[in-house]
């Protein structure tokens, strides 16, 4: 199925319910990643083990680049000429860049870093706010890239106005029926 030109701007209501349906599909991707990954992190005598074992920091820090690099194929493969995520299509959202077009590999690239702006940032204030009892509120910073629509004038994300990228509503076109 075809979808019709942009219609304009998609709101950031509509842009953050889609984000968190994006949300559920990652953990999905995230899980099947993980369980790939399992004999990384349990090999051997797992099995007979009668308490839990956390992976040494090399084994983990592995695993989430793996992770980090899973998801960025994810989001590249997507993105680039003119596909689009499940949540997208689920919304009627399309994303392209200033001009209107698809976005090329480059631009995607770095729209999936400057997603993790605000984790980052939380990890930062954690590992800060731990020492002193209040590293809970560090949480608050996850969400930074989609507050920073609040302060922005055309009401983009931060990772978009980093990126140069506009995500537009995008409604699917009936295919003519056959006489």
């Amino acid at each position: 199925m075809e979808t019709a030109p942009p219609t304009g701007d998609a709101g950031p209501l509509r842009r953050l319910g889609a984000a968190l349906y994006e949300l559920l599909l990652l953990t999905a991707l995230a899980f099947i990643t993980q369980f790939a990954l399992l004999p990384l992190v349990s090999p051997g005598h797992a099995a007979t083990a009668t308490a839990l074992t956390v992976p040494p920091p090399a084994v983990r820090t592995i695993v989430f680049c793996a992770q980090f690099a899973v998801f960025a194929l994810y989001f590249m493969w997507l993105w680039t000429h003119g596909r689009r995520t499940l949540a997208q299509k689920t919304w009627s959202l399309a994303l392209v860049d200033a001009q209107g077009q698809p976005l090329d590999r480059r631009r995607a690239l770095i729209r999936y870093f400057a997603l993790w702006i605000g984790p980052a940032l939380a990890l930062l204030a954690y590992v800060a706010l731990e020492r002193i009892g209040h590293g809970r509120l560090a949480a608050i910073l996850l969400a930074f890239n989609f507050l920073w629509a609040l302060a922005d004038p055309r009401r983009r994300f931060l990772h978009d106005g980093i990126a140069g990228t506009r995500v537009v509503v995008a409604r699917p076109v009936a295919s003519p029926r056959p006489a």
